[in-house]
């Protein structure tokens, strides 16, 4: 790797950056021309909104077209390196990361120049690990363990704003992290407690992927409380899909009631019969609602519905097949992820598959409902089928007594070099641990 943009995730999530710059400069450019048109055929009353959403989108886009050229010239000058990341404070256009430098010896505070949702693609946890490229002293680039997706950082400013910042990062364990392995390997000993026994790494078998014993002293490293448990619900193995909670979210009922509120407020509105200047927005307000409201139906009835009844189906099957499991969350959007292991096998046992899952809890608290042990045992239920040509199997773990379900398709260890850069993503390896 001569530089970072040698990484092919970083060169696509760079191209992808690029390409929305553009997207939101040309789409600010057409509605600044619709504003133009319509303030020409003397239409008044919209042209100021319509205006000022052009003019937002095309700033958005210039300034992410400029952010994207400072990125590609730092990635093309320099390489990647692994750091330590602790996440301090937010906002809704800026936060803070404080970075530990790969020797211990110095912490490095940065402002993020990205939207808060944006940002949340890369928040480091509780064990944080970000990919740094660049110079702390003028800016540089932020990435999951991987290279991708990109933020740009700068130094912070202000002498007394960054020792406030640099003690809060401390304050959680910052200078004792462990130092994650560089994107260049290096050769290093390193301890690890699992169950109370010390495992040294240099003595497991080399394999592909890491075992047992490492990813649960992850997954240990990475727990937290999860909050108050989540309200019961009904058993869907005893009722229809649309009667549990948590199906009739993630099917989208909710976001049909809503548009289908909203759509009635205004046409409650359309028949009080508004001032005759007001009726342009109200019908542009209507149009828009209703738009949302048929979007929403669409995804229910092609999405929502089926990937719904296809989790209660795999839900209520049996017998179910027991699993060791470690709980990790995905760096690139904070995601639950569960990494299986055979009931039996001892520390040094390879993964067997991995399998994503859709945050529980509500937005504010997402991790609400998970396990409350990072490691344990989970119940499999659904089709297991792992014979050649099958494809990647549809499965619902049930873990404490309730189901946990599944982001997407359970995906097998299949020995490629792509289910290792995923293990290697969700718990990136140590070198040293800190002084």
């Amino acid at each position: 790797m001569t530089c970072a943009l040698d990484v092919e995730e970083t060169a696509g999530a760079l191209g992808r950056y690029r390409r929305r710059a553009e997207r939101l400069i040309i789409g600010g450019g057409v509605t600044l021309a619709l504003a133009v048109g319509l303030g020409a055929l003397g239409a008044s009353a919209p042209v100021l909104t319509i205006l000022s959403l052009g003019i937002v989108a095309l700033g958005a886009g210039a300034g992410s077209l400029v952010l994207a050229r400072r990125m590609r010239r730092a990635l093309g000058a320099g390489v990647w390196s692994a750091h330590p990341a602790v996440g301090v404070g937010q906002s809704r256009y800026a936060t803070s990361v404080v970075l530990r430098s790969p020797d211990g010896g110095e912490v490095w505070p940065l402002t993020v120049i990205a939207t808060r949702q944006r940002y949340e693609l890369l928040r480091p946890g509780p064990d944080g690990v970000l990919w740094w490229c660049g110079d702390p002293r003028a800016g540089g680039v932020l990435a999951a363990p991987g290279g991708g997706p990109l933020i740009w950082a700068k130094p912070m400013r202000g002498a007394r704003v960054r020792r406030r910042i640099v003690a809060r990062a401390e304050a959680e364990g910052l200078m004792r992290r462990s130092a994650p392995k560089q994107p260049q390997p290096v050769d290093v000993t390193e301890h690890i407690t699992v169950d109370g026994l010390s495992v040294r790494l240099d003595a497991l078998p080399r394999a592909a992927e890491p075992p047992y014993a490492v990813l649960a002293a992850h997954a240990r490293r990475q727990a937290a409380p999860q909050g108050r448990a989540l309200r019961p619900e009904a058993d869907v193995r005893r009722v229809a899909w649309w009667r549990v909670r948590s199906l009739r979210r993630i099917a989208g009922t909710t976001r049909v009631l809503v548009a289908l509120a909203f759509c009635a407020a205004v046409g409650a509105l359309a028949l009080t019969g508004p001032p005759e200047e007001d009726a342009p927005k109200l019908y542009a307000i209507g149009v828009l609602v209703l738009g949302a409201l048929v979007h929403s139906c669409y995804r229910l009835l092609v999405a929502g519905r089926p990937a719904a009844r296809l989790m209660a189906r795999s839900a209520a099957s049996s017998p179910p097949t027991p699993r060791r499991y470690v709980l990790l969350y995905d760096p690139q959007g904070g995601g639950p992820v569960l990494v299986l292991f055979p009931v039996h096998g001892g520390l040094y046992v390879q993964p067997e598959g991995v399998l994503p899952l859709i945050p529980p809890g509500p937005s504010k608290e997402p991790r609400r409902g998970l396990p409350s042990r990072p490691v344990g045992t989970a119940w499999l239920h659904g089709r297991r089928d792992f014979a050649s040509g099958a494809g990647m199997p549809f499965v619902t773990p049930w873990i404490e007594g309730r189901p946990l379900w599944p982001a997407g398709p359970y995906h097998e260890n299949d020995g490629r070099p792509e289910f290792t850069a995923l293990l290697d993503r969700l718990a990136p390896p140590l070198e040293t641990r800190a002084p």
